[in-house]
């Protein structure tokens, strides 16, 4: 199968099978034709492009690496790699909101709900008959959300939920919340919130300069009261479990992040060759070649990166550490190539003619959301050196 233009200067293609280049070609082609003629449009709104989600649905993007038994494309972790890297191409809000989907709340129900909730939602958020947000951040935890406030009391067979999540991507839009809370041992346990359940709201987040055309939300819980057999995942014991769940999305955002920064680079790249100054193009200017070289080095470095990633997580070696790893350097990547693409175009990187700025600002959300660049470097200092820097020793609290 021949692939479409793609920034690939080590022919990373040639390390691809049939299916993984098909994905990616499949999913390039999207979003070439769906979502770079409305995303614009969307950005200025403030406005996720909801249309596109029943079409993403049908690509079988949600889910697509859980099993084809539950409805779900049962694609390999490269594969599916591939195709949130070029739905971030398009907007990081449109991969936001497929990682969510499958990474955040697909993933936790597979993993630890009981099989016949499994049986339940899988199929129906597969198809985009369910839409899904996922509860773990709250207005004053973020990177420690072992500190959590939110409360679960067992009452009977019941559950009844207490406190606020912040930072919330498709919350507004979802009919069921993954939600995480402490229940009376201080215990996380997981469970899953449905629109309409008295006591539950989520307002939309309003105001944001990043992720404008994504889904933002608060939700806030107020006595709410749910079915300990039906809405409480069993399998959910400890901050392990949310933990491993943003491990799965941390995957996907190492493979997301290089699609912007590719489609910053491709954007820079052509601007430099038609645009002319002192009678000559001026990707001719060395300072302006030594930008480029910049951005294709650490893109392709990136690219190897998540393709071996993806490959250790196929055979079940991979280390969170290396996800860590994988995302802090790949998303602080994408970042400083939205900052050269904006400077190889001049004023004209400004404007939402090119696609620079959206991507600039979306990247800062990016940068800090499923942990922020310094937390995964401490994630990865821990690992190396045996000490955990995020965390007072008992020595110092005396």
């Amino acid at each position: 199968m021949g692939k479409l233009n793609c920034t690939d200067y080590y022919m990373m293609d040639q390390l691809l099978s049939e299916e993984e280049l098909m994905i990616q070609n499949a999913t390039r082609d999207f979003v070439d034709n769906e979502v770079m003629p409305v995303i614009t449009e969307a950005h200025r709104k403030g406005e996720f492009p909801k249309h596109l989600i029943p079409k993403i649905a049908e690509l079988g993007y949600f889910g697509a690496n859980l099993p084809q038994e539950y409805g779900c494309a049962g694609l390999g972790n490269v594969a599916y790699g591939l195709s949130l890297q070029e739905l971030e191409r398009g907007d990081s809000g449109v991969r936001s909101m497929c990682s969510v989907q499958g990474s955040l709340v697909m993933y936790p129900i597979y993993r630890w709900g009981s099989e016949e909730q499994r049986k339940f939602w899988l199929p129906k958020l597969a198809k985009a008959e369910k839409i899904g947000c996922f509860g773990l951040t709250e207005p004053d935890h973020g990177s420690d959300p072992g500190s959590m406030t939110t409360r679960a009391h067992k009452k009977g067979n019941k559950w009844v939920i207490n406190g606020r999540k912040m930072w919330i991507t498709n919350g507004t839009i979802a009919d069921v919340a993954v939600v995480w809370a402490k229940d009376d041992e201080n215990v996380i346990r997981g469970f899953l919130v449905e629109k309409g359940m008295k006591g539950y709201t989520a307002p939309e987040t309003k105001g944001k300069w990043s992720l404008r055309a994504s889904v933002t939300s608060e939700l806030v819980f107020d006595d709410v009261e749910i079915d300990n057999t039906t809405h409480f995942l069993p399998g959910t014991k400890g901050l392990a479990c949310p933990l491993g769940c943003l491990n799965q999305a941390r995957y996907g955002i190492s493979w997301g992040a290089l699609g912007a920064a590719m489609n910053c680079y491709e954007t820079a790249l052509k601007y430099a060759g038609e645009r002319l100054q002192f009678g000559n193009p001026i990707a001719r200017y060395q300072i302006q070649q030594e930008k480029l070289v910049w951005m294709l080095t650490e893109i392709t470095k990136g690219q190897l990166l998540s393709l071996q990633l993806g490959r250790l997580k196929d055979a079940e070696k991979m280390k969170h550490q290396q996800v860590s790893m994988a995302k802090r350097n790949n998303v602080w990547v994408a970042r400083e190539c939205t900052r050269l693409a904006r400077e190889i175009l001049g004023a004209a990187g400004i404007v939402d003619d090119y696609p620079i700025m959206r991507h600039m600002m979306n990247i800062e959300s990016v940068y800090t959301y499923e942990g922020t660049h310094d937390m995964h470097t401490l994630i990865i200092g821990a690992d190396i050196t045996g000490l955990e820097a995020y965390r007072v020793s008992e020595d110092k609290k005396k």
